[in-house]
Parts: structure tokens; sequence; C-alpha cells
């Protein structure tokens, strides 16, 4: 008769910490968006208010705003392909948004840059 090998025993598996516990919950996205615009027309201050009172609102420090005045720094416009104003463009989160205009139609800047739930996306019937 062979006599059976003893079973090693492992030693018991440490708890992790926090174990059995919901994960927190992952960081608020940060959003971030250039504004160009030209001087300070009254279409490019418009723009400016608008998206910051947006941001604000719906983004309270999660959003980074960087203005840029197409006068002063043309290179920039150049690099960013930008041939109007005042555009937005949201650069972070994916996926790359431009939005031409003083953004003024807060529902519209608000589904280009899906912000809204579902039941503001819907049309009316």
């Amino acid at each position: 008769m062979k006599k059976a090998k003893p079973k090693s025993k492992s030693p018991p598996r440490a708890r992790q910490k926090g174990a059995g516990r919901a994960r927190d919950p992952a960081p608020p996205r940060r959003y971030k968006f250039q504004l160009y615009i030209t001087g300070t027309t009254l279409r490019s201050t418009q723009a400016v208010i608008n998206i910051r009172a947006l941001c604000e609102q719906h983004l309270p420090g999660q959003y980074e705003l960087e203005v840029i005045d197409m006068y002063q720094q043309p290179d920039q416009a150049a690099l960013g392909q930008i041939i109007a104003a005042p555009t937005l463009v949201k650069t972070f989160p994916a996926p790359l948004m431009r939005m031409v205009g003083n953004l003024a139609n807060r529902d519209q800047v608000l589904i280009k840059l899906n912000l809204v739930d579902d039941k503001l996306n819907r049309m009316p019937a």
C-alpha cells in the first residue's frame, strides 16, 4: 500500500485592504478647451462669457480653458487650422470637436460636448 503524501499547507491569503468594498469612484474627467477669438469684438466677448458660464455650471473645477487671440497669436490659429472666429475646440477628452460662433445656444453646445443625459438628447416629436 502506498502512503499518501501529506498535503502542503499554503499560508492563508492575506485579506487586501478594502476588499469587498465598492471601488472608489474614478477621478472626475478633466476637459480641455481652446477658444480662438479675434480681439475684443462683441462676438468674441460673448463667446468667452458663454463658454465660461457653461463650464462653471456643468464642469466646475473640471476644465481648462485657453483663450487664444488670433490677432496676437496668428501662428496658434494656423497650427489649429482655424479659419473662423470665435471657434471653440475641445481637445480632451477625445474625440476632437470644433464649434464656430458665439456659443449662445447652450443646448447645442451641451449636446456637442456630450454633457447632457439621454433625456435631453431626444428630439421633440
